[in-house]
């Protein structure tokens, strides 16, 4: 962290803020976050996502491993949602599983959840779904006023 002096102009009248501390672009997210805290945080995620996968006839073990295709992603939305995404790519290649990743991640942002620096390219390398955006699909009033989150 750097320390910064900063001035604010309200009403003609100067204020100095000091002891600002403005956050440098080259910290490591992975030695800022508790292991034991992430792994609590992906268990307690996929029993959420399994609770309602199981409607479904189906769960995950693997959030990172079982949403890379986008199919159970896609479902989970579909359950939680209680409405029907596009139809879902069945090829098995890179190509067919970004595009069903697309899929569901343009019907999150159609609810307007914003999303920022996710796509499924980096989806398809493995990035931290929970982490991400898992918390909004619970939280997130246009997902859960949808279909089957409604009154919670």
């Amino acid at each position: 962290m750097t320390t910064v002096e900063t001035q604010v102009t309200y009403n003609h009248n100067t204020y100095v803020i000091d002891q600002y501390m403005e956050q440098e672009d080259d910290w490591d997210r992975d030695l800022l976050l508790d292991p034991a805290w992430e792994k609590q945080q992906r268990k307690t995620f996929t029993a959420w996502c399994n609770s309602h996968l199981r409607k479904a006839g189906t769960q995950i073990e693997n959030i990172e491993e079982d949403f890379r295709n986008g199919l159970k992603l896609m479902l989970l939305l579909e359950v939680i949602s209680g409405e029907r995404l596009p139809k879902p790519d069945k090829g098995k290649m890179r190509f067919h599983k970004i595009a069903n990743v697309n899929k569901a991640l343009d019907y999150i942002a159609s609810k307007g959840v914003k999303l920022v620096s996710i796509g499924a390219e980096g989806e398809n390398r493995g990035w931290k779904f929970e982490d991400d955006f898992g918390d909004d699909l619970d939280h997130h009033p246009p997902l859960r006023d949808s279909g089957h989150l409604r009154g919670r």
